[in-house]
Order: structure tokens, then C-alpha cells, then sequence
């Protein structure tokens, strides 16, 4: 099988996964109203790669089907480049929304089948060519994924990583020639309920003595003994009028419980391998996903820029304090941008002939973003006010007694329409301030780990040449 198409993608929905939602088990993710919506708009990235498959689709290497252009492995900076196309078209679609669509595990498992060398360094040869086997049948079958990789927070105290006594992370507790057996819990596996495979891979180095809990594989997301336990559902079941974004983009987090779940060994990467456990995210995971990441950034930014643009239009709002938010934003897009472009020019080629962005730019603007998404919805929030709140339903606008009165009363500035200014407002609160919304600004505070964290992973990248040169000039100069 090659590209599928949304109704393909549907299908393999339905299976025997283990789905819960609001003490329920979900029968059929497509049909179930708080999932609906997402399977449907997940579908329609399936038939998009169809309709503009000048820009998504690209020939497999090896047999020449058509697949994704995010499972490329670039080889060049017009690989990269072709690649960039197909992403900024997906991000698109959700308007950066769905923080991870399949494109992001696509690009992730083509930057690990791309370095051989570091998946097989200590006698893991065996996993790399496991890993490298998956990743071909991955894309060639066009599956899309969901990933746990953080162990769960039992006492803060204790760390982040799990303790060799711990009984709440995923590790392995026992095994045969045919499979390793697996039991614990990770978190967060966002998309889990549009799945069709969960993979689990390092995040964090682990430390002496925890080698059961050092563990890289994948499997359907219907494998016996995987339980999803999905959060709340944001999803407001309704027409795209009164919920543009939450009918549509809820793309689910969820809480994996592994009860004694059977992992094929050749569907397993790390088998207590320590030294590429500790190392796998360490070289060219970074510049390769942040092209991914930084792209649907950008695309979220200039939308919000539009969106608090129109919202201050629908009220002809021309105050200078307006005018300097809305300034603002646009400055981080045009920062995105920037970024993203400078990455991409100064891309080289790293291990194994792959080609991947400069990652200092990257790694600039990934620290950066999660202050920036909170003060974005912020600044529509002082934009939108009261207007937010001030909106007709679908429902009243249809309301024959009542449309007369709201076509008067809740008008726009102009010629904008009681309607059009209800939309407008309306995607404003579901943008920022719905339960949607507000999930989304906490996911972007810890996407890829928290803005502190990523100062710091930045000051320990820091290329100090220049200025230590110049430093050093006033250091050694002598007392007259």
C-alpha cells in the first residue's frame, strides 16, 4: 500500500484498540461525537496529499510508490526544501493547530532510520536494522503515529527519570526469543485515538541501574495489554460556526497504561542499550524535527496575526496600542521565518550522507516559543475584550424572531454583518480562550520540553567563538 486516502485512513481506525474516554470504552473512534470531528479532519490530511500530490507525494527510494514527502531523508538542500513544501501545506490545514498531525513522526523516524551509525554503536546492530525495517514498511503502509516518551510524575523530588525500584514507567519484565514483555505507563500520547501505531523512544538520558526502562519500539496502537486513557474531550459537538476550531482540531492527549504488553523483537529498537539510549536525541534529532516543528509554528503565527487583525477590523479598532500588539505578533512571525530560512540555507550534511538545518536558529526560536504562544493569545484576549464574550450562535442567528434584533444590535463596524462579526469573534474565543484553546497554550508551554529547559539546552549549544574572541582581547591586555 502506498499514499492512503482519508476514507483508507478511516478504516484503520477500526479495530479492537483499547480507547477510554469519560469512563467509557470507545467503541469506533470515527463515530464516537467526541472524536468524530478530529478523525474527520485527520482524514483530510490524507485526501490532501492526493489533491496536491505535486507538493506531498515523492517516490519511495526503493520501490518508487508514492509516499509521503515527510518520510524523505534529505539528501540535499533541495530535499529539504521539497520537504519545507509538503510541511507548510499540512500545517495549513490545521493552522498549526494540531501540534501532532502524522507529519511529525514521519519526519522523526526518518531522522533516526537516516543515522545507522548512532542506532547500532555498542552492539545495537540488530535494533538499527529493526529500526531501519520499520521505518521503510512505516511509510510505504503511509500509518500514522502516535508517541509516549515521558515517564510519568510519581514525587517530583525524585527526579525525572524513573528509579531502578520504580513500578510506575514503561520497562521490560520479561522475555523469550520471540518478544520482550513490557509493563508500566508513559505519558502523553497526543493523537492516540487517530493512530495506527504508538511508538516509544528515549527523551531523557536515564541513569546507572535503570537499563529495564531503556526501551525504543513500536506497535499497533490495537496490541493487547495497551490501554489509552484519554483526558476530557474539548470537542464541542456542533456546526463549524459556533466551534471552528475545537469541532475540528482536538487531536486528543492520553495516558498509556502497558499492562504485560508482548513487543515483537523485531519491532524493538533499544533493549536496555544504555549508550544509545542516552544518545539517540543528541545529534541530529534536533536540526532534522525542528524543521517540522518551527514550520507549524510559523503557519499558527500568521494566522493569529490575521485573526487579531480582523477581530480589531470587524470593530474598526485603529488605537495605536491595537496597532503596536498586533505589531508584535507579526514580528514573531517574521521572526519564525527568518529562523527557519536561516536554518534551512546553512543545512549541511551529517551522518550517512543525511542533509539537515543548521540547528542554532532552531534551537533559538524553540526556547523562545513558549513564551510567545501565551502572550499571542493574550494580546487577542486585549484585542477581541468583551467581544469575545458579546457573539450570536448558529442557533439564534436562525432564530426568525430573534435575527432581526441581533442584525441590528450586534453588527459590525461598516458593512460587516451581524454574522461576520459573530464568526470572526467566535474563532477568536476558540482560538485563546475556549477549553481547546486553553489546552493548546499549555501544550505549546512544554511543547518539546519547557521554555526554561530550552534557555538552557541553548546555553549549553552556544558557539562562544566570536565572542570569546573578542572578550579576550581586553583580558590580556597589561597594566601601563
Amino acid at each position: 500500500m502506498a499514499a492512503r486516502t482519508g476514507e483508507q485512513f478511516l478504516a484503520g481506525l477500526r479495530d479492537q484498540r483499547e480507547v477510554w474516554l469519560s469512563g467509557h470504552r470507545v467503541a469506533d473512534v470515527t463515530k464516537d461525537v467526541a472524536l468524530s470531528g478530529a478523525a474527520k479532519s485527520m482524514a483530510g490530511l490524507f485526501d490532501l496529499q492526493h489533491e496536491r500530490l505535486a507538493v506531498c507525494l515523492i517516490p519511495d527510494p526503493e520501490t518508487g510508490e508514492p509516499i509521503n514527502a515527510s518520510h524523505m531523508i534529505p539528501r540535499s538542500r533541495d530535499d529539504l526544501a521539497r520537504r519545507h513544501a509538503c510541511l507548510r501545506l499540512q500545517a495549513e490545514h490545521s493552522v498549526g493547530i494540531m501540534g501532532r498531525s502524522p507529519d511529525y513522526l514521519n519526519v522523526t523516524f526518518a531522522g533516526f532510520a537516516a543515522n545507522p551509525a548512532l542506532w547500532s554503536m555498542s552492539g545495537n546492530g540488530q535494533g538499527a536494522e529493526n529500526l531501519i525495517a520499520f521505518q521503510k514498511d512505516f511509510r510505504r503502509r503511509d500509518l500514522a503515529m502516535t508517541h509516549t516518551i515521558i515517564h510519568p510524575t510519581t514525587d517530583r523530588a525524585k527526579g525525572d527519570a524513573p528509579t531502578p525500584e520504580s513500578d510506575i514507567s514503561v520497562r521490560k519484565i520479561d522475555e523469550t526469543a520471540d518478544y520482550i514483555v513490557v509493563r508500566g505507563s508513559r505519558i502523553l500520547a497526543t493523537l492516540a485515538p487517530f493512530s495506527d501505531e504508538l511508538s516509544v523512544y528515549p527523551s531523557h538520558p536515564l541513569p546507572e541501574g535503570t537499563e529495564a526502562f531503556a526501551l525504543a519500539f513500536s506497535i499497533p496502537v490495537d496490541t493487547p495489554g495497551l490501554k489509552f486513557l484519554c483526558r476530557d474531550s474539548y470537542a464541542n459537538a456542533g456546526n463549524v460556526f459556533d466551534y471552528p476550531i475545537s469541532s475540528r482540531f482536538d487531536e486528543q492527549d492520553a495516558f498509556v497504561i502497558f499492562d504485560d504488553v508482548k513487543v515483537p523483537r523485531e519491532r524493538v529498537f533499544i533493549d536496555g542499550n544504555m549508550d544509545v539510549h542516552n544518545r539517540a536525541l543528541s545529534t541530529t534529532w534536533t536540526p532534522n524535527i525542528c524543521q517540522q516543528t518551527m514550520i507549524r509554528a510559523h503557519t499558527k503565527l500568521q494566522f493569529a496575526h490575521e485573526l487579531g487583525t480582523r477581530m480589531a477590523e470587524a470593530v474598526n479598532d485603529k488605537r495605536p496600542q491595537t496597532a503596536e500588539m498586533l505589531g508584535e505578533i507579526w514580528c514573531m512571525a517574521e521572526f519564525a521565518r527568518s529562523a527557519i530560512i536561516a536554518a534551512e540555507s546553512e543545512a549541511h550534511e551529517w551522518e550517512d550522507g543525511a542533509w539537515f538545518p543548521d540547528p542554532r536558529p532552531l534551537v533559538a526560536l524553540r526556547a523562545t516559543l513558549p513564551q510567545w504562544f501565551p502572550r499571542v493569545n493574550e494580546i487577542l484576549q486585549l484585542i477581541g475584550s468583551h467581544n469575545l464574550l458579546a457573539v450570536a450562535s448558529s442557533g439564534m442567528l436562525a432564530a426568525a424572531e430573534l435575527r432581526p434584533l441581533i442584525d441590528h444590535y450586534l453588527r459590525g463596524a461598516g458593512d460587516v454583518s451581524a454574522k461576520e462579526r459573530s464568526r470572526i469573534f467566535r474563532l477568536g474565543w476558540d482560538f485563546t480562550s475556549s477549553a481547546l484553546g486553553n489546552r493548546v497554550e499549555l501544550y505549546e508551554r512544554f511543547y518539546l520540553a519547557s521554555g526554561p529547559r530550552n534557555l538552557q539546552i541553548a546555553q549549553a549549544r552556544a558557539d562562544r567563538t566570536a565572542g570569546a574572541r573578542m572578550v579576550n582581547r581586553f583580558m590580556t591586555e597589561e597594566f601601563e
